[in-house]
């Protein structure tokens, strides 16, 4: 099995995962403090560390509090910050996208977690089947509403991410919204009656034009921006010339391994997938 970022296995030995979110205690927590795209960490002599103690910010500019694990001997609570609130003396907002990658595997993973649960307890208030607000589950993340009994769950979207190789080249894309220079692989959402790869065939042809043969699975990673699961492929080019629509990709071009441009940061799956088919792993 590969372990990556983000997954369980990048957790601390001694992290537990509750089965349901726990009581809140403000003055004893390690915290998980997020503020749009970034989370606020303690950084003493270069090192960062999650904000551990008493609720570092003022309880009016904090929206719902969630426990969702206990390490360390304390619990550890996640905070949906505004976007406008000042950063409390002695933290740092770190991006989560940080191409530095400063924050260490495991403190990413937990924050990310925190992260994926506040996005789900958001998205589960209300029933999908009448609108009623819902009541949690016991001892589960689910939800269930009072009125006609349906379960709803934390929303986890698949989707597929593809490596696709040629004569020593590999095929990377462009959103408009990367920083200039910036290239990954070929990625989208799963689609209704889909297999993965399918998906993967469908996005390379939607994105780029061409078409692909061979698709095979590598790995797989959690993704909680705010809710992925990337299931990571390669595959070989079958045909086609490159064709983008200029809207949602901006560029797509073929790179020699050995000349590539900016790539996403290496806690990403498609990072891993990029350098493990230059060192040839696959």
């Amino acid at each position: 099995m590969i372990n990556l970022p983000f997954n369980r296995s990048s957790l601390p030995p001694d992290f537990k995962l509750l089965s349901g979110p726990g009581s809140v205690d403000k003055e004893a927590a390690h915290w998980i403090l997020l503020q749009g795209g970034t989370v606020l960490l303690r950084e003493t002599a270069g090192n960062l560390a999650l904000p551990c103690g008493p609720l570092p910010v003022q309880p009016s500019e904090a929206r719902p509090l969630l426990t969702f694990a206990n390490w360390q001997g304390m619990p550890v609570t996640a905070v949906q910050l505004e976007v406008l609130t000042a950063v409390p003396e002695g933290l740092v907002a770190e991006p989560f996208n940080a191409f530095q990658e400063r924050i260490p595997d495991s403190l990413m993973t937990i924050a990310g977690l925190g992260k994926q649960l506040l996005h789900a307890e958001r998205m589960t208030r209300l029933c999908p089947r009448c609108g009623a607000n819902t009541g949690s589950l016991s001892d589960s993340w689910g939800k269930v509403c009072p009125g006609c009994r349906h379960e709803s769950y934390p929303p986890i979207h698949p989707c597929a991410i593809v490596l696709i190789k040629h004569n020593g080249k590999l095929l990377l894309i462009r959103k408009p919204e990367w920083a200039q220079g910036r290239f990954s692989l070929v990625a989208g959402f799963l689609d209704v009656g889909e297999s993965l790869e399918e998906c993967a065939i469908r996005e390379a042809r939607e994105e780029t034009g061409v078409t692909i043969c061979n698709v095979r699975y590598i790995t797989s990673q959690a993704w909680p921006f705010p809710s992925q699961l990337m299931v990571g492929f390669t595959a070989e080019y079958a045909g086609g010339d490159i064709v983008v629509d200029g809207n949602e990709i901006a560029d797509a071009r073929w790179f020699d391994m050995d000349n590539l441009p900016d790539l996403p940061s290496r806690r990403s799956i498609a990072r891993f997938l990029i350098d493990s088919c230059l060192s040839k792993s696959f």
